[in-house]
C-alpha cells in the first residue's frame, strides 16, 4: 500500500466571499488532525503557514506535548503530536516527501471539482497499486484555492450530506476524520508504506 500523508493549508485559501487569504493557525486543529491522522497510520501530518509567527505558535504547541509537561501529563497525546511538521509552504511539504516526482496531490474540498473527480472506493484501489506517496491536501476557510487544485492530479469526492437541504459545511477536523476511515479504515496498519503498526 501506497504511503500516505496530510497537508493542512492556511495559504493560499479562499474567504467567504472567494478571495485568496490566509488563516489563523488553531489548537484544536492541531490536536484533532493529528489524532486522526495517527489513528488511521498517515506517516506525516504538515501544517503549512507563510507567516513565521504562526508557524511558531504551532511549534510550540507541538513541543509543549512532545517534550514539555503536556507529554508527562497526557503521554498517549504524544504519539499523534510527534507527527506534526510545521512548514511555510506547500513545495516544502513536497520537497519533504522526496520531490513532485515521488507525491501525487489529492485535494479536497465541499464542492464536486469540473474534472479529475476521484471516488473514495476508486481512490482505495489506487492506494493498493504501486506508486508514488499521496499527499492528502486539506484547506481552511473556505477551501482551498484553484491554483492548489491545479497542480493536483486528483480532487476527492466531497462528502455528500444526506439532508433534503443539502447543508454540507463540517469543519476540517470532521472532515478529515471521515476522508481519512473511508480511505483507510479496515485496513492493517502494518501493510503500509508507513511501517507504523500502533493502533488507534
Amino acid at each position: 500500500m501506497r504511503r500516505v500523508a496530510a497537508a493542512l493549508l492556511h495559504h493560499p485559501v479562499l474567504d467567504r466571499g472567494g478571495e485568496v487569504v490566509t488563516t489563523a493557525i488553531t489548537n484544536l486543529d492541531l490536536h484533532d488532525l493529528a489524532r486522526s491522522a495517527h489513528c488511521y497510520g498517515l506517516s506525516d501530518l504538515f501544517v503549512v503557514h507563510p507567516i513565521a509567527a504562526q508557524r511558531e505558535l504551532a511549534q510550540r504547541v507541538r513541543t509543549h506535548w512532545t517534550e514539555g509537561s503536556g507529554a508527562r501529563r497526557i503521554p498517549d497525546r504524544k504519539p499523534a503530536l510527534e507527527m506534526l511538521r510545521i512548514v511555510e509552504d506547500l513545495p516544502e511539504v513536497v520537497s519533504a516527501l522526496g520531490g513532485p516526482f515521488e507525491v501525487e496531490l489529492w485535494t479536497t474540498g465541499a464542492r464536486a471539482p469540473d474534472r479529475n473527480l476521484l471516488a473514495f472506493d476508486e481512490a482505495r484501489q489506487r492506494l493498493d497499486t504501486a506508486g508514488p506517496s499521496v499527499l492528502l491536501v486539506f484547506g481552511t476557510g473556505w477551501g482551498l484555492a484553484p491554483a492548489v487544485d491545479a497542480e493536483a492530479r486528483f480532487r476527492l469526492a466531497p462528502i455528500d450530506s444526506p439532508r433534503p437541504d443539502g447543508f454540507n459545511h463540517l469543519s476540517v477536523r470532521a472532515a478529515a476524520a471521515i476522508m481519512f476511515d473511508r480511505l483507510l479504515g479496515d485496513r492493517p496498519l502494518g501493510a503500509r508504506a508507513s511501517g507504523d503498526s500502533s493502533t488507534c
